[in-house]
């Protein structure tokens, strides 16, 4: 089998893999906009002085949120990379060094970061409940 853009001409694992990243990249815009509107309604909901249950549930939104705009950061940093960045180590590490590479980096880093500041310190812990009560 001779070689393509992706591996091994036939390759479908990788070209499943750059399919998904593809799939999940074109998503970011919208990904990002749902973090904004989850961060707006928990600020609102601290502000109105919801309770525990109520917080809890937006704060796990917000984290579920950030999740996914994360990982459709990253598959956009692998798409900027390339093809050849799929099984081409040497070749990924040389293109991570562009500026546009770097900015998808960067912004994929910063929702990695939040998503791990948020849980830490902002989803609200629900007390537990003693068992028979």
């Amino acid at each position: 089998m001779g070689w393509g853009p992706i591996g091994r001409k036939g390759d479908e694992n990788l070209r499943r893999r750059r399919e998904e990243d593809e799939r999940s990249a074109g998503r970011l815009p919208g990904l990002l906009a749902e973090v904004s509107e989850a961060e707006r309604a928990l600020v609102a909901a601290q502000d109105a002085g919801a309770g525990a249950e109520e917080m809890n549930r937006l704060g796990t939104a917000l984290d579920a949120a950030l999740t996914a705009a994360m990982r459709a950061a990253y598959a956009e940093e692998r798409l900027l990379v390339g093809a050849r960045g799929y099984t081409d180590r040497i070749y990924r590490r040389k293109r991570l060094a562009r500026p546009d590479v770097r900015a998808a980096t960067e912004r994929a880093e910063l929702l990695l970061t939040a998503r791990e500041t948020h849980r830490l310190h902002g989803v609200q812990r629900i007390p537990r409940r003693p068992a028979g009560v």
